[in-house]
């Protein structure tokens, strides 16, 4: 029976995924059906300007068909009907734009569907996680599009991620990432990369790996700026492991014992003639204790809207003044074998230890997602290479 009545509202040949037959008293009379699509949504069923698939009656009298007031937008992949007898039959186009009964109608239903969301995410994990797949970017768009923090966080139940706790393939909740917190923990890492394996060997997922902390994984690029948008989860900052580096203060991490490191007078001469070197690209060069298997970190401020204003609004602006508007930090590790080599190098062979020391700055901002266009490194690569097998 739901098959056949959903292939008729919806005008589809597929079947149903998930349906919900719901009926209500109070705060408002409803008697309504939804269906979410077995298909996975096309490009223009994503469009913004598409129709809605709610048809509204009152006392089985239509009253809309394909409104776009019983739902928020960014449900619009539902299809359904939805009666209600508190409804009057002579409602006007104005008035179901204005209505506050409308403004309740659309509240009872769009939390009853979230919560409806979060039972069958419990209910069969499996099938969930597929539909996350197909459906999640609306998800997301409601996180973005809504300006009522509690309403980003019901939301937010629903987001999926994978997890430097879990292994790879399976997905953790936000609600999951809050019940393993350690004491004392007050913030939800996650890390912004195009792949597990990338995140893994990220140097900023290195800088916290030793502190035992989960880290949640952002694989498209959408999923970072659905989490800056969200900035906070059941009373926790949710927070990228790149700001942490920032907010915490070198001073209060340990020394390193590393006899192989450079000592500190070495370092901070390095670190000067580093800064020299970059000129204006980088605003700061310091030593950093973190890294063990990295030879340096790139640090920004906002490094998520950085990296979001690299890809939106970077195109067309001149490379100086790119770099006077990130303003980098390099954070170089001393103990790093490239490191030790620049520094016995910047005397001997000038030449050489300016252009690996460009290189490595290069490096580090193709790491954090800041440089869009890595052909710009390949002249100074070949020229490296050139110098390097000289001497065999």
């Amino acid at each position: 029976m739901h098959e056949d009545f959903y292939r008729f509202i919806s005008k589809a040949y597929d079947r149903p995924r998930y349906w919900l037959h719901y009926k209500a008293d109070a705060p408002v009379n409803i008697r309504s059906v939804f269906y979410v699509p077995e298909s996975k949504p096309t490009t223009f069923d994503m469009s913004r300007e598409g129709q809605t698939g709610i048809s509204l009656y009152s006392r089985k009298v239509l009253i809309k068909d394909q409104t776009d007031q019983i739902l928020p937008k960014w449900m619009r992949f539902i299809k359904g009907v939805v009666d209600s007898e508190d409804i009057p039959l002579n409602l006007s186009r104005e008035l179901l734009q204005n209505s506050a009964l409308i403004s309740k109608l659309r509240i009872v239903l769009s939390n009853r569907l979230m919560r409806f969301f979060q039972e069958q995410a419990k209910k069969d994990p499996a099938k969930y996680q597929l539909f996350f797949k197909d459906f999640g970017l609306f998800f997301r768009e409601g996180i973005i599009m809504t300006g009522d923090q509690g309403e980003k966080e019901d939301i937010a139940k629903l987001l999926r991620f994978e997890s430097s706790a879990k292994p790879a393939g399976e997905m953790v909740s936000l609600e999951d990432y809050s019940s393993r917190m350690t004491a004392g923990q007050r913030d939800i890492f996650y890390l912004s990369a195009p792949s597990r394996e990338l995140a893994e060997t990220s140097p900023y997922f290195e800088a916290v790996r030793t502190k035992d902390i989960e880290v949640l994984y952002c694989y498209e690029p959408y999923d970072e700026l659905v989490l800056m948008q969200l900035r906070q989860f059941d009373k926790k900052n949710v927070t990228s492991v790149e700001k942490q580096m920032v907010d915490e203060k070198e001073d209060n991490m340990a020394a390193s014992d590393d006899v192989d490191s450079l000592p500190k007078t070495d370092a901070d001469s390095l670190c000067k003639w580093m800064k020299t070197t970059l000129g204006n690209k980088a605003k700061d060069v310091k030593i950093t204790r973190r890294l063990s298997n990295h030879p340096c970190v790139v640090t920004v401020a906002e490094m998520g809207a950085a990296r979001h204003f690299v890809r939106t609004a970077f195109q067309g602006i001149p490379e100086d003044q790119r770099y006077s508007i990130l303003q980098p930090t390099l954070e170089i590790n001393p103990s790093h074998p490239l490191i030790k080599k620049i520094c016995t190098m910047r005397t001997s062979d000038a030449n050489l230890a300016t252009l690996v020391t460009e290189q490595l700055f290069d490096n580090a901002m193709v790491a954090a997602g800041l440089i869009e266009d890595p052909r710009v490194m390949v002249k100074r690569l070949n020229e490296v290479l050139t110098l390097a097998l000289e001497k065999h």
